[in-house]
């Protein structure tokens, strides 16, 4: 206890309960880290570029799509840095202290080193503190462990290295007492407390990349190089041939200028976009766009147990009467006994079930759930037999007593942990005899026990005894009992997590758990569903404790459970695999789990039960905190990289096609084939359409029967390439072939507009062959994208319009062109068509 003196005095030391916030950025600082991406900055100076060589119009357009693409890119991100927020919110409003020997009120941020602070029923803690005083007192400390449960709390002294859950004399900052009452000292707060260093470990914890950001990274450094290469030989061509210097150098540069794809960052946007609006659909909320696609290569996915794999729901298991084990499924409310443990479970017991609101403790409410399940429901059987007296649950004791008027007389019911009841048996009930309770019986129960225990469940053992009536009970009436039966409860594993488990190894992807729980409960709900195969693959984290990074390394290989884990080795184990070159997803709704969400390459929060600063740190939210909607979601990622892949493929081969007939032209002491808004109608539009429409391609199950892609993996291998150079060495032919047509005759404006209207045209019907890296002319898949085909007409609309309207000529810097003109151009950009998919069958054959 402080007097107001010795609390202003450490207020000046220690300084404010209160956590202590970054600073932010501001919306237009996301906004201009936008432009930050190599592909961006190549597109800024080729627009820059094009304002000084005269073209304007393709510098406004190029600008115009950077900035919308930045302005999505900004609205997607801008509340990603909210994490401390939400941890200020845990804080309590206001505190009872005792203060100069009178308890007082006051604000959270006051509370102090050494204050005395008074907590009952319904009580946030305001700051970390040993435990003076303890009336039967439970803290609810899952924000801080993830463990639903609330923890028991008593006086014995534990050691402070203990994991947190595991410290029973002390409570923590942001954690709410849900009964009994108590004092304690506070020993730390603000930054100190467990939520301060939870805090610290979020600011040190640097954000990853994305392999798709990485690799666009990658690509467009490559694409600038080879572009460059293209212009610098372009240039040498024509001077050789006796241009200008100058003249030549502007030539390159406009080429230059052509051959990127300037839509690329904004179809690669509105494609993930597109793909975050289906994951909606489908219970994940993506908070950060590019983490859509990052789902896609994630290779493993550390999960917490409770509400993720599990119902986090208590649920009963089991009965143990008459010297045998039911399941619940099995119970017969024929057989007296079963009966009369299904009521005494619901007599003596506190919660109440009304219209689906569950009060009180998870593990008495799943008693009332079950009999509501059979029949038998709580307010019906308490009206009946109504309570008397009681002797309210204690955790010393770890017993609680009722007595309830009966048909038979007054019945005093009991119920609490098996090795405390154990000691007070004087009979057994079994069958319709009451007899002596021996050694065999202890034995045989506790064996029974024991066994429960290794699968992972919590045990009641309930007892009764007659009493006389109108005693009130006392202490020392829990003795000389009669044994009725054990209830075995866990929160068991949801129906799809089993399924959901099996497709993660089936798709190359590890499954790990991570608990605050114990390990012999972890691990039983681990085996159940498949990600557990030997007792060996489950450790706590105080073994992780003193291992160093390159041990750790090694050792994570071989485990597939952690129990008892602390924030700290949350962000070790995920570091650990992400250093072995894996892709790693983490599950978590607790505010221990914020660090190790952010470190992850993909964080995914649980948005029922999950605290608002899991949700903030994660890149996806889940709607129904199901394990197999993560599943279903790097279904959805793996699909979206292959449509982005096609989509790159599609306007790279296209670009492709017009370089090799400029360059091809040009080698030809030709004039050039196309105006620059020639190319700019191709890239907006004829490319834009198409390349969208691929990213919105149906999602395909097969992807889930490839292993997860390398973390290092670059878009343009080698057989990518090929299949660019190749695709549009076709589309450069064709093109080249309409113009050489339209140049019979030295018409320089006809050659262009045919070598425009085939390229243009060949783009279009080169959408479908890139579909797939196999053929799809004869299947059901050459029609299954209403999107594609609405790109195809639209786009075949516009550029029939342009080459056969006169009125817009003089825009588009082309002359009308005849029925035959027209055909001979559709005919060879239709050729595209059969001739690559034949090419995509042969290599498909060999």
């Amino acid at each position: 206890m402080l007097t107001s003196e010795q609390a202003k005095r450490n207020q000046e030391k220690y300084g404010w309960n209160e956590l202590v916030e970054e600073k932010k950025k501001s919306a237009i600082q996301i906004f201009l880290e936008q432009f930050k991406d190599f592909l961006v900055i190549i597109l800024i100076i080729s627009a820059i570029i094009s304002g000084i060589l005269g073209d304007a119009e393709s510098a406004i357009v190029i600008f115009i799509v950077i900035t919308m693409n930045a302005i999505l890119g900004t609205v997607q991100t801008v509340k990603a840095e909210q994490s401390l927020d939400s941890l200020k919110q845990l804080s309590a409003p206001e505190a009872k202290v005792r203060r100069d020997g009178n308890i007082v009120q006051i604000a959270s941020r006051e509370v102090t080193i050494g204050d005395e602070v008074i907590v009952e029923a319904g009580d946030c803690i305001p700051a970390d503190g040993r435990l003076i005083e303890c009336a039967s007192l439970k803290v609810n400390e899952s924000a801080l462990t993830g463990e639903s449960i609330s923890v028991e709390k008593n006086l014995e002294e534990i050691s402070q290295e203990a994991a947190l859950g595991d410290q029973r004399n002390r409570v923590f900052s942001g954690s709410f007492v849900t009964y009994g009452r108590g004092s304690y000292e506070v020993t730390a707060i603000g930054m100190d407390t467990e939520v301060g260093k939870i805090a610290r470990l979020m600011k040190a914890t640097v954000e990853k990349r994305t392999p798709l950001q990485m690799n666009l990274d990658d690509f467009g450094k490559k694409l600038s190089i080879a572009i460059l290469v293209f212009s610098a030989v372009i240039f040498g061509v024509n001077v050789f041939q006796g241009q200008s210097v100058g003249s030549a150098f502007m030539f390159a540069v406009a080429l230059a200028v052509a051959a990127i794809p300037e839509a690329l960052s904004s179809i690669v946007t509105i494609v993930l976009s597109f793909g975050t609006q289906k994951m909606a659909k489908e219970h994940a909320i993506v908070r950060k766009l590019q983490a859509v696609e990052g789902l896609g290569s994630v290779s493993v996915i550390c999960s917490d147990k409770t509400g993720t794999l599990t119902q986090n729901k208590m649920t009963v298991e089991d009965y143990y009467v008459d010297e045998r084990r039911i399941p619940t499924g099995e119970i017969n409310l024929k057989n007296e006994n079963e009966k009369l443990l299904l009521r005494f479970s619901i007599l003596c017991n506190d919660s109440s079930n009304t219209d689906g609101q569950e009060i009180g403790d998870p593990t008495e409410t799943a008693l009332i759930n079950l009999g509501s399940n059979l029949g038998m429901e709580a307010m019906e059987v308490r009206n009946r037999y109504p309570r008397v007296s009681e002797v309210p649950f204690d955790s010393d004791r770890k017993l609680m007593s009722t007595s309830h008027e009966m048909e038979d007389g007054h019945i005093m019911v009991i119920k609490g942990a098996v090795d405390v009841l154990m000691n007070r048996m004087a009979k057994i009930r079994i069958g319709e005899e009451v007899r002596r309770f021996t050694a065999l019986d202890r034995k045989n129960i506790t064996e029974q026990n024991v066994r429960f225990s290794k699968e992972g469940l919590r045990v009641l053992a309930f007892a009764y005894k007659p009493i006389e009536s109108g005693v009130e009970l006392s202490e020392e009436d829990e003795r000389d009992l009669t044994f009725l039966g054990l209830i075995a409860m866990m929160d068991p594993p949801r129906e799809e997590s089993k399924v959901a488990v099996e497709e993660c190894m089936h798709a190359g992807i590890r499954p790990i758990m991570i608990t605050g729980d114990h390990k012999i409960t972890a691990a039983a709900i681990a085996k159940r569903i498949g990600i557990l195969k030997d007792e060996s693959e489950a450790c706590e984290g105080a073994v992780i404790e003193n291992m160093s990074d390159e041990e750790l390394k090694d050792f994570v290989e071989g485990i597939s459970v952690y129990a008892r884990v602390s924030p700290e080795h949350k962000i070790r184990i995920v570091r650990a695999w992400q250093e072995k070159g894996n892709i790693v997803a983490m599950t978590g709704d607790g505010v221990n789990d914020a660090p190790a969400l952010k470190q992850a390459d993909i964080g995914v929060a649980m948005g029922v039960t999950g605290s608002e600063v899991a949700k903030d740190a994660a890149a996806m939210v889940l709607t129904d905190d199901n394990f197999a909607t993560i599943v279903k979601a790097v279904e959805n990622g793996r699909n979206l990289y292959q449509h982005i892949k096609n989509a790159i493929q599609f306007l790279l081969s296209g670009n492709f096609g017009a370089i090799l007939t400029v360059l091809c032209a040009s080698v030809m002491g030709l004039p050039v084939p196309f105006a620059p808004v020639h190319l700019l109608f191709i890239n907006l539009l004829t490319d834009s359409l198409p390349a969208i429409a691929l990213g919105m391609e149906p999602h395909s199950k097969g992807v889930m029967e490839q292993k997860p892609r390398p973390m290092n993996e670059s878009i343009l291998t080698k057989q990518y390439l090929l299949s660019v150079g190749t695709e549009g060495l076709c589309i450069g032919i064709m093109t080249m072939a309409a113009f050489l047509t339209g140049y019979r005759d030295h018409n320089a404006v006809l050659a262009s507009t045919m070598a425009f209207g085939t390229l243009c045209m060949s783009r279009l019907v080169h959408g479908f062959n890139c579909k797939d890296s196999k053929p799809v002319i004869f299947t059901k898949r050459f029609w299954n994208n209403k999107y594609l085909i609405g790109a195809f007409v639209l786009g075949m609309l516009l550029i029939t319009m342009v080459l056969l309207i006169p009125g817009v000529h003089g825009l588009f810097k082309v002359q009308t062109l005849n029925m035959q003109q027209y055909f001979i151009v559709c005919g060879l950009a239709f050729f595209n068509l059969p001739v690559i998919q034949v090419l995509k069958g042969v290599k498909e054959w060999n």
